[in-house]
């Protein structure tokens, strides 16, 4: 972590000729991607740490041919391959998702929200069609198409990922004959264009008012209706089926303007790419959730349930897979998968900085859960006598702080202890847990790593955050 972040600010420094004053680690989604933001007096970007060097060449390659079509993604500004990092301009925090989240009260989408996703709709055929041509699929990774084995791929990762982790019985023979079946009728659909491979409401930005493509780098050639099928039946968001009817219509219409489709050939294929993107998020949740113990990808099962229910109850497949079908309604009548959704108790994390000079915070709760970090043995900026008069939320004080190798060290291991509590605490119904960070005068490294922390938490979990920085204000949601 450390030399990741002395690369970033390395090249950072030689592009922008600038030393940053505020660097911080964005929370980590589903990848294995890091994600910095750099800002410095003039320039604000995000820093990009990843590994798989095939996947670091698809997205730039990708990024810059769809610049040159002038499609709504960011910008390479820099990069250095060999190290796994680049930097790209900064869309902002507004992703769709949470743009539909903070202005839906109920079932219904707002007026706001549905212009945005027309804005969406409208522009993903260009993204499909016209940033197909030219483009250079040797880049893709790990394959060129959503072919047969991409298919198979997703499919088995749904059977070994999800049904065998959560216990769902089945005929591996008989439903290994059906995955090949139903690749089949897939395969008719016409699959010359650009397939996204992620197109969901988390990985569209939203900058100025105008929606923005990110994580495109598992893209290669297939079929339009994968990526209108993820959009629009993104679990989470729990999009209202009348109005993913008018979105579909819309998404028709626009494709009509760029190419000729057979809109009945179009629609019959459309709900198969619905039900195997469904599966492939199935698989996700389950090896994100079970495998890997990250048990709030878990909450996200029973939207992609009733999903799935209502594709088994209106729309039938022109294609005989009794196994498969009889798999997936076994899920649909699982309790213990529904179980997921009854529990209408919400975790609240209460973080806060202090002075261990004026005691210990106090358990309000009463059940004592939580953690004490003493901050006292790293670097102080309270000794030096610009900082005095400042606190842990200033910027400069958070520059002097993360310009301090052990202060990114402390961090991270803090950071994994308390996503581990988090998590072990909303899978068992808990509603209270305490984090709070003590220093000597509670005024500049306990309210930054506080104050960092609560940030965190806030976009990394479906939970309540309370932060109080004990000896400096008063509570902060």
């Amino acid at each position: 972590m450390e030399q990741i972040s002395s690369d970033l600010k390395d090249l950072f420094v030689s592009w922008s000729h600038e030393e940053p004053t505020s660097f911080d680690l964005l929370p980590q989604s589903g990848s294995n991607r890091k994600y910095y933001r750099i800002i410095s007096d003039s320039y604000r970007v995000i820093g990009a740490c990843n590994s798989d060097e095939k996947e670091n060449a698809a997205f730039i390659a990708f990024t810059e041919h769809f610049n040159q079509r002038k499609l709504p993604v960011t910008e390479i500004y820099a990069s250095d391959l060999s190290k796994g990092i680049y930097l790209q301009k900064d869309l902002g925090d507004e992703t769709l998702y949470s743009f539909l989240i903070n202005r839906r009260t109920g079932k219904d989408i707002p007026p706001a929200v549905e212009e945005m996703y027309r804005k969406v709709v409208r522009a993903l055929p260009k993204f499909q069609i016209q940033g197909h041509q030219g483009l250079d699929y040797n880049y893709c990774y790990p394959r060129m198409e959503f072919d047969r084995q991409s298919m198979m791929w997703d499919l088995n990762y749904f059977k070994y990922y999800f049904l065998k982790l959560a216990q769902i019985p089945f005929d591996e023979q008989s439903l290994e004959e059906d995955f090949h079946v139903f690749c089949d009728f897939l395969l008719k659909a016409e699959n010359q264009y650009f397939l996204y491979r992620d197109f969901q409401s988390r990985n569209i930005m939203l900058l100025d008012d105008e929606p923005y493509f990110i994580d495109y780098q598992g893209g290669r050639k297939g079929a339009l209706q994968y990526d209108i099928a993820s959009l629009l039946y993104d679990a989470k968001a729990d999009l209202p089926q009348d109005f993913r009817n008018k979105m579909f219509e819309l998404y028709v219409s626009e494709v009509e303007k760029l190419i000729p489709i057979d809109r009945k050939e179009f629609e019959k294929h459309y709900y198969g790419f619905v039900l195997i993107r469904i599966m492939q998020a199935f698989g996700a949740y389950g090896f994100r959730g079970y495998y890997e113990k990250k048990t709030h990808f878990l909450q996200s099962i029973p939207y992609a349930l009733a999903n799935l229910e209502w594709i088994l109850k209106n729309k039938q497949l022109p294609v005989k897979i009794p196994t498969l079908l009889a798999v997936l309604t076994s899920l649909t009548m699982s309790e213990r998968l529904r179980a997921y959704a009854d529990s209408p108790k919400v975790l609240t994390v209460f973080v806060s900085s202090f002075s261990f000079k004026k005691g210990l915070p106090k358990d309000d709760s009463g059940n004592g859960g939580g953690f004490i970090f003493d901050c006292r043995m790293l670097p102080n900026p309270g000794r030096l006598e610009e900082f005095k008069e400042k606190t842990g939320m200033d910027k400069e004080v958070i520059a002097y702080l993360e310009n301090q190798p052990e202060v990114t060290i402390y961090y991270t291991h803090a950071k994994s202890i308390i996503d581990m509590s988090v998590e072990n605490y909303i899978l068992r119904g808990f509603t209270s847990l305490q984090i709070n960070f003590g220093c000597t005068g509670g005024q500049h490294r306990s309210v930054y790593f506080a104050q960092r922390m609560a940030d965190y938490l806030k976009s990394a979990y479906p939970i309540n955050v309370v932060l109080v920085h004990r000896e400096q204000s008063p509570v902060a949601r």
